[in-house]
């Protein structure tokens, strides 16, 4: 009876759920760090993983409100570090930093956080384009709505006939 349930036992400790194991690299650090405000404007952007990355296949890049990019030098990759130096000015602003990343295990990892820069030295921000939707776009809600509740009423019309002609004569 212990044989049996020892055996028991290590079929289930096999067979059962394992722990999750870090497979991926990830993000454990950044300069600058994620919604933070400067008083000055970065001149690099590094990003440090948990896993060292595929020097080939590391991507960051920094973009301003208007989502363009700030012009920047190729990303230079060190072990678990990636490095992407900014050669473009920076005016005070929200900025995002996007990355993808590939470790040397071959998962690919990819994400983004914003920073703001508020150097009183510097020119303010040019606003964002507001985004324009063309009225066709704003249009189109209006009978797509009204064709789809058709097709609803269309649909419960015919089940119902064919529900009625279904029943046994005198009830």
């Amino acid at each position: 009876m212990k044989r049996l349930l020892l055996t028991v036992a290590a079929v289930l400790a096999a067979l059962g759920p394992g722990t999750p194991a870090w497979a991926h690299a990830r993000l454990v650090t950044a300069d600058p760090a994620a919604d933070t405000t400067l008083t000055a404007a970065p001149t690099a952007v590094t990003l440090g993983f948990s896993e060292r990355l595929d020097a080939d296949f590391t991507t960051i890049v920094v973009s301003d409100a208007a989502r363009q990019r700030v012009p920047a030098s190729p990303v230079t990759v060190d072990g678990a570090r990636g490095t992407l130096t900014l050669t473009g000015a920076l005016s005070n602003g929200v900025y995002t930093v996007a990355f993808r990343v590939v470790s040397v295990d071959g998962h690919t990892v990819h994400g983004s956080y914003p920073f703001t820069l508020a150097d009183p030295a510097r020119p303010a921000a040019a606003p964002a384009p507001a985004a324009t939707v063309p009225a066709a776009a704003r249009d189109s809600t209006g009978p797509a709505l009204a064709v789809g509740g058709g097709g609803v009423v269309l649909a419960a019309v015919a089940v119902w006939l064919y529900l009625a002609t279904r029943r046994p004569a005198g009830t």
